[in-house]
């Protein structure tokens, strides 16, 4: 009985080990910014150019974020959640314009580099020149890309070695982490 009160115990912490991994609580890590994202380097792999990024020009108290942003928002922008697959709007917006941090309204993506995945999110192979901050990201047990808002840091998604020509890269968003302006007609 002791030792199945042990692996309970173990099991218990591991669990909350991991939940405080996927929540984003990874202090210390360091971030990084495209230094142009117009040629990203697909040899470098998802983290492409990249250049130190020392503090976010937009910043806010968590009071005013919960303010700011609606309780979906927050909890992808401000704690670095994921929404499900296929809820976004965005997803299925295939008009020319721009996709732009809902925390900030910085424009990151263009449509122009829009592709459908297939994997229920928005996805783009390219962001717009200094958009994007990035970090690594080990919860769920790999190594994975984080990218964030530059000017915010405001959390968007993940971004993938697996995405189609000319960088290879899939940027793979939460729909519900931007915003959508159509393009002036």
């Amino acid at each position: 009985m002791q030792g199945r009160r042990l692996f309970l115990l173990a099991g218990g912490a591991t669990a909350a080990a991991l939940l405080t991994l996927v929540r984003g609580r990874l202090p210390g890590l360091p971030w990084t910014g495209t230094a142009n994202a117009a040629e990203p380097a697909a040899s470098t792999g998802a983290a492409g150019a990249m250049k130190a990024v020392e503090h976010f020009d937009v910043v806010h108290t968590d009071d005013e974020w919960r303010h700011l942003l609606t309780p979906v928002q927050y909890e992808i922008l401000r704690r670095e959640g994921t929404e499900r697959p296929y809820t976004s709007p965005l997803n299925d917006e295939h008009h020319a314009g721009t996709f732009a941090c809902a925390g900030c309204r910085l424009d990151a993506f263009s449509s122009r580099t829009k592709f459908d995945s297939h994997t229920g999110w928005p996805s783009f192979w390219a962001p717009l020149d200094h958009a994007i901050a990035t970090r690594e990201d080990r919860s769920f047990g790999v190594v994975r890309t984080e990218v964030h808002c530059s000017r915010c840091g405001g959390h968007l998604g993940h971004v993938f070695d697996d995405g189609p020509r000319p960088t290879g890269l899939r940027y793979c968003m939460n729909g519900y982490a931007m915003t959508f302006t159509p393009a002036a007609t």
